[in-house]
């Protein structure tokens, strides 16, 4: 990979391709477990967490071609598959650990042996606890990225969450830190830390927290940006009529993704409104898929994108967005028009 192209993350010195991987669908099924407090959507015991089936052979053979067309960046999580996508990166990464860069997330308690999402913690205690779990998982002594998974948290008890993390630095646990948030307020408490460096949100050409993306080019912090392709709603191959198995998460909404109904179908309004951007999204030749994740480069030089995947194939034409690179500033406005966007220019560098 180009240096002249490789993205910081934020103030930590470290350097990544311009877009990573996100490794939440190859965990495999896993589903909302029972909770000691109420469970924070609406209808969710029972509802799946993962992606439907997966091939443990083809993800590892994905993760060798992403590394192959150049990516350097994985995004995983402790979580996804009640750690089973760390398990596999793990594996994936035997012999070439120096290659890459790892960031993976805590916060988000499980029960392995149901293979259930149970509950929420940030103390500093299960911090550390989850950060050896994750290590031996990923067979390796150090984590590159490790990021709050827990998109809203007390603010009064954040700070403690942020602390050990910076302790963390220090013993060389992990390199740098983050949140994944979407909430500006959230942000700002752990951007005091000296080596928070990433702000993990949700963003894409229909959605996204414009004010949080300004507050992490104010703060000289990278926007990794998941959802990327809106859980494959941008990729095309949806329509009204479409549905998933039982064991994905998009069967069962659970009202927390804007961009399917309650019962799992994609939502009318996105699917007209990426209608009316198919022409800009396939300028120069490009797929929808690889329009949206350019369109993000060319939002701003600070966003790094992590679209899923479950096969070679996808992630051959994720990657190849990298030969395209990012939209013009023109193409961005007109799309951001499309979208219902107000126009942000300071993004435009």
């Amino acid at each position: 990979m180009r240096q002249d192209v490789m993205k910081r993350l934020g103030g930590s010195g470290i350097k990544v391709s311009p877009m990573g991987m996100g490794c939440w669908a190859i965990g495999g099924p896993f589903k909302v477990g029972q909770w000691d407090t109420k469970i924070p959507f609406q209808n969710a015991e029972n509802a799946p967490l993962g992606w439907g089936d997966v091939n443990d052979n083809e993800s590892i053979s994905a993760i060798h071609a992403a590394i192959y067309h150049g990516v350097t960046f994985f995004d995983t999580a402790d979580i996804y598959g009640t750690g089973h996508s760390e398990e596999l990166l793990g594996k994936a990464l035997v012999g070439r650990r120096n290659e890459v860069i790892i960031a993976t997330k805590f916060g988000l308690e499980y029960n392995a042996n149901t293979q259930e999402w149970i509950g929420m913690n940030g103390h500093p205690e299960y911090v550390r606890q989850a950060l050896e779990k994750s290590l031996q998982r990923l067979n390796t002594d150090y984590i590159d990225l490790y990021q709050f998974h827990v998109g809203t948290y007390p603010l009064s008890d954040a700070s403690a969450t942020r602390d050990v993390l910076e302790q963390l630095v220090d013993e060389g646990k992990i390199r740098t830190y983050g949140w994944s948030t979407d909430d500006v307020d959230c942000a700002k408490v752990f951007a005091e830390g000296p080596n928070c460096s990433t702000i993990q949100q949700e963003l894409n050409v229909m959605t996204g927290n414009i004010n949080l993306l300004d507050f992490c080019e104010d703060s000289d912090l990278a926007s990794i940006a998941r959802s990327p392709l809106a859980m494959g709603l941008l990729s095309g191959k949806f329509n009204q009529n479409t549905t998933f198995p039982e064991n994905d998460v998009r069967h069962n909404n659970m009202a927390v993704w804007n961009w399917f109904t309650k019962d799992g179908h994609p939502k009318k309004a996105y699917l007209d409104k990426l209608e009316k951007m198919q022409n800009v999204l396939r300028s120069n030749g490009r797929t929808l898929v690889q329009g949206a994740i350019s369109f993000l480069w060319g939002l701003s030089p600070i966003v790094i994108p992590i679209p899923g995947f479950r096969s070679v194939q996808q992630v051959e034409e994720n990657c190849k967005a990298m030969v395209y690179g990012p939209l013009t500033e023109n193409e961005v406005m007109d799309l951001e028009i499309l979208a219902g966007h107000k126009h942000h220019d300071v993004h435009l560098h």
